[in-house]
């Protein structure tokens, strides 16, 4: 089976120049619309100067995340309740068009938006949260009453600073000993979030919604603040009396082009639930669809083929005015994901050992998600980001900004998983709860177990971007939900398990034993 998206490469790629505006998300979001360059569209001052007042006065619609807020989703109500996510996320892409359209209208009658897009959306989103709360009491479930009162949306102004921090010098976070387990996903306020850029500035980019002069900085000029051997070369924080051993899987760096727009862990049975590209090495079949019984069936890019687990994170672009093959693709072009898929030049899979003592075998089908692709609209509770370069890694790690390199350094994503487990589930209704991040003195609280924490570091042949005059030339980034503007800070990574038993067997023995193994 699978539906999985094969890119096609060619020598040369088309040049264009892009013009979408962002579009909508997932089940909440922040919707941004490019209405600082369609403000100057008419020909008439007067009809410029209205559209552009209109522009100033509401350019974004902000929607509680009701994904993030499930706590109880019985196994019969899982994928009904997909499907009205999925709808959530649809609905506000329609506001989205809208809002984009309107904008004459907009600057003529103050009261449209709320007449016209915002309260009709409310009253949508209403009756899909009912829905959802049918599919959850009709197969046993407690539904949390509260979650009806996130039907209403608001508007952002366009000239809002969400407050992005500007000086490059940000908290090496989402390290695997953060004291504690993920958040269920903290509550956007409203619009004006914390690691936003000025959405005035959001004309750049080449899709129109990102990245922006703000979301770069030269890595050369960042103040040391990597916590050595924590950060991207891997290293477990284990003591003596520690599990200090490793396993590395070759998995590949996908050089097939396996590519989809599914998230079959957020959203099983829902093309485009992720509306970004994922890149997967290892299992060759993940896509909205598989089930578990495929999965483990599948083949696998993976040097050992008993590791057939699945790993996947969202593409690198450059944004050098090329088309790449999914330009007019929902959670491509068409949602402003623009621009080169850059492959990996290295892709290290690695797991690592509990300072504190031993680790227990993964179960099979573990589902581990780290980071949070909507950080930029749901907060940085659940963020988990380490952004570098090549010979800087044990000096600077960077959250809310995309690093620009030396001459001869590559760019670095790093990511380190959750390492204790519940002991029970291989997966929780905002997949978070089953499993968290070591205490930091590596004990596992609540009484989770130590699993083998995966580390993946990914190194990418990356053109420098240039800063002219406050705007960014040849950005690259990552591609994200359309609302978050490309933010680095939305970098994350999904994990399966589909490890031979034999295999998982092995890999935990050689953790605890203190040996290096593949």
């Amino acid at each position: 089976m699978g539906r999985n998206i094969r890119k096609r490469r060619s020598s040369m790629a088309t040049k264009a120049v892009a013009a979408s505006a962002a579009l909508a998300l997932g089940g909440g979001g922040l919707i941004w619309a490019n209405f600082y360059a369609s403000a100057h569209e008419s020909n008439s001052g007067q009809n410029s100067t209205k559209a552009a007042t209109a522009a100033a006065q509401v350019a974004t619609i902000s929607c509680p995340d009701v994904g993030q807020k499930l706590t109880n989703v019985p196994n019969g109500a899982k994928q009904g309740v997909a499907t009205e996510l999925a709808n959530l996320d649809k609905q506000i892409t329609e506001a989205y068009t809208r809002l984009a359209s309107t904008r004459q209208a907009q600057a003529n009658d103050a009261s449209f938006v709320q007449n016209a897009i915002t309260g009709p959306l409310k009253e949508k989103r209403a009756a899909t949260i009912d829905r959802i709360r049918i599919n959850i009491q009709r197969s046993g479930g407690q539904f949390n009453s509260s979650l009806s009162q996130l039907a209403a949306c608001t508007t952002q102004a366009a000239n809002t600073n969400a407050g992005q921090a500007g000086n490059g010098q940000q908290q090496n976070g989402g390290q695997q000993q953060n004291g504690g387990q993920q958040n269920n996903g903290g509550q956007q306020q409203n619009g004006g979030q914390q690691n936003g850029g000025n959405a005035g500035q959001a004309q750049n980019g080449q899709g129109g919604n990102g990245p922006v002069a703000a979301d770069f900085v030269d890595i050369t000029k960042v103040q040391a603040n990597a916590q050595l051997g924590v950060g991207a070369n891997g290293a477990a924080a284990n003591g003596n009396s520690g599990s200090r051993g490793t396993f590395t899987s070759s998995c590949g760096t996908n050089g097939n082009d396996n590519h989809n727009t599914d998230n079959v862990i957020v959203a099983p049975g829902v093309t485009n639930g992720a509306h970004h590209l994922h890149d997967y090495v290892g299992n060759q079949n993940n896509d909205a669809f598989a089930s578990d019984q495929e999965l483990a069936g599948a083949g696998t890019s993976c040097q050992n083929q008993g590791d057939k687990s699945s790993y996947f994170w969202p593409v690198l672009r450059v944004q050098d005015g090329s088309q790449d093959f999914d330009q007019n693709n929902d959670g491509g072009g068409k949602e402003g994901n623009v621009g080169k898929i850059l492959q990996p030049a290295q892709a290290q899979i690695k797991f690592v050992g509990n300072k504190k003592g031993k680790v227990v075998a993964m179960p099979t089908a573990l589902r581990i998600i780290t980071g949070d692709a909507k950080a930029f609209v749901n907060g940085n509770a659940n963020a988990n980001v380490n952004w570098s370069c090549t010979g800087f890694e044990n000096k600077v790690q960077l959250e809310t900004q995309y690093p620009i390199c030396p001459q001869g350094s590559q760019v670095v994503r790093t990511t380190n998983f959750q390492s204790c487990w519940d002991g029970q589930n291989i997966d929780s209704a905002n997949h978070r709860t089953h499993v968290a991040f070591a205490q930091a003195d590596g004990t596992c609280a609540n009484g989770f177990k130590a699993i083998p924490q995966l580390q993946v570091r990914l190194v990418y042949n990356v053109p420098a971007p240039k800063l002219q005059n406050g705007t960014v030339v040849n950005p690259y980034a990552v591609d994200t939900f359309p609302e978050n503007l490309h933010k680095p800070i939305t970098d994350h990574n999904d994990f399966i398990n589909f490890f031979s038993t034999n295999l998982m067997n092995k890999m935990v023995n050689c953790i605890n034993t203190g040996k290096k193994c593949k």
